[in-house]
């Protein structure tokens, strides 16, 4: 079988010895653990080594190849500019690669970048460790992670090994990545308690090769823990679908903060229930139709609405559904919020802070629609993409001026930035990863187009959320 094996492994630049200047010491199980995997490449001769890295050129919707037929880099960022590394690119293997994702419709190549871009240490501190085993030259691919969905990484690991298997390459995938940045107070990046988790979570799926769990990751969890390297692992884990695997699983440590991880993965024959995208689509509607089981009448209405109107493209009235509509929701009237997500990352989102329309239930209905083909920052939503899509709505309490941030409460109030010359921003309260009134009022002024140091009002506003 072409594809030889698959490691995960993480990208500590102190473990470069002249990064490290002694720190190296205190990680003794990952450098351990990576000369055993670097002799375990060694020992395959592998004719190609693919990386996948997480910092690389990175596009929120493609997956990017780094082009090119050779690229170097060095650790100069890291006060080690005499470390220097070097690849040469298998320029056949990404051609093809390149054309199997885009006969899937997975948006994906070399297009963006230039050759001979520097190499990230994403890949020079694994090379670092793969290099001092001397053995036979080698091609690389060197792929990058996007903002694009896990299942999209996977079906490009699927590609992947497609690619392989119609070059013939002897080949080894080098999944790069750390794990959560977040696990102690004194670290670098603090500590969340996602962080712990998310580690124990991963390590164990890696070390069972349970590589639905990976996918099963919910977004907003894995920001919170600030991993790194699960979008390298599941591209590495499309890339072993529909194979029997054999999981060794090596060292975890985190001393400074941050989780290293080293695990390998041995391929076998073909193992039916190893196909995991099937199971993955199932849980995916099972956990959606869950919620649709306990939806409020305010989200049932958001949700039909849209339906009906990308499919008949007819706007319904407000009465839609309206025998379970609470009476409310007709008589009163209030401005409303409509977000809408798949698989847990924003699809659209579009309301009123204040009510435009006769009653609740129209202004809901409007937002919707708005919501679902209106948004700018996203295209229309498709009819296939029904199905999978969540919903909330927001009921905003009418707005009040406040005097400063004193007055604020990033989980209980909204806030409204208005600037002399009419700009206006707004921020629902309560979004994951929105922990200070700083950031809340930051990321209002980032929408409304109003500049750091330029003066503003601002505004508060409760909601009713319904999910």
């Amino acid at each position: 079988m072409p594809l030889l094996r698959a490691h995960v492994v993480p990208h500590p630049p102190l473990a470069v010895p002249h990064v490290g200047q002694g720190r190296e010491k205190e990680i003794a199980k990952t450098l351990d653990a990576f000369r055993r995997v670097s002799e375990r490449i060694a020992a395959d001769q592998p004719e190609l080594i693919i990386f996948f890295t997480p910092h690389g050129l990175i596009y929120s919707d493609y997956i990017h190849i780094a082009p090119g037929n050779y690229a170097s880099g060095n650790l100069s960022r890291f006060n080690a500019p005499n470390d220097v590394f070097s690849l040469e690119y298998d320029t056949g293997f990404i051609a093809k690669l390149s054309a199997v994702a885009e006969a899937e419709n997975i948006p994906a190549g070399t297009l963006g970048g230039r050759g001979g871009a520097e190499i990230d240490h994403g890949v020079t501190v694994p090379l670092h460790f793969i290099n001092q085993q001397a053995f036979h030259h080698f091609k690389a691919a060197r792929i990058s992670i996007s903002g694009l969905p896990a299942e999209t990484h996977y079906r490009f690991g699927q590609c992947v090994r497609e690619a392989i298997e119609e070059t013939g390459r002897r080949a080894v995938i080098v999944a790069s990545g750390d794990l959560s940045h977040k696990l102690t107070q004194d670290g670098p990046y603090g500590y969340a308690p996602e962080g712990p988790t998310f580690d124990r979570k991963l390590i164990e799926a890696l070390g069972l090769g349970d590589f639905l769990r990976l996918l099963t990751f919910e977004p907003s969890f894995c920001e919170k823990a600030a991993e790194c390297g699960l979008r390298s692992f599941i591209m590495m884990a499309g890339a072993l679908d529909g194979l029997e695997v054999e999981a060794k699983f090596h060292s975890y440590e985190g001393p400074f903060g941050v989780g290293y991880a080293l695990c390998s993965f041995t391929p076998g024959g073909k193992k039916e229930d190893r196909n995991l995208l099937p199971k993955y689509e199932a849980l995916r509607l099972e956990k959606i139709s869950a919620l649709r089981a306990k939806e409020s009448p305010y989200v049932r209405l958001a949700r039909k609405t849209l339906e009906e109107f990308v499919a008949s493209g007819r706007i319904p009235p407000a009465r839609f559904d309206g025998k379970d509509l609470p009476p409310e929701m007709l008589s009163d009237k209030a401005g409303t919020f409509v977000s809408i997500k798949k698989d847990g990352q924003l699809r659209g989102c579009i309301g009123t802070t204040e009510p435009y329309r006769k009653n609740i239930a129209e202004e809901i209905i409007g937002n919707a629609i708005s919501a679902g083909t209106r948004d700018p920052r996203f295209d229309a939503v498709r009819a296939e993409e029904l199905p999978y899509l969540t919903y909330s709505v927001d009921v905003l309490s009418p707005a009040e001026p406040v005097d400063g941030p004193g007055e604020l409460d990033v989980k209980r109030y909204g806030v409204i930035v208005a600037s002399k010359d009419g700009k206006r921003g707004l921020l629902l309260p309560n979004l994951d990863g929105v922990d200070t009134v700083s950031q809340q009022i930051a990321i209002a002024k980032q929408k409304a187009g109003i500049t750091e140091g330029e003066s503003c009002t601002l505004a508060r506003f409760e909601v009713v959320r319904h999910g």
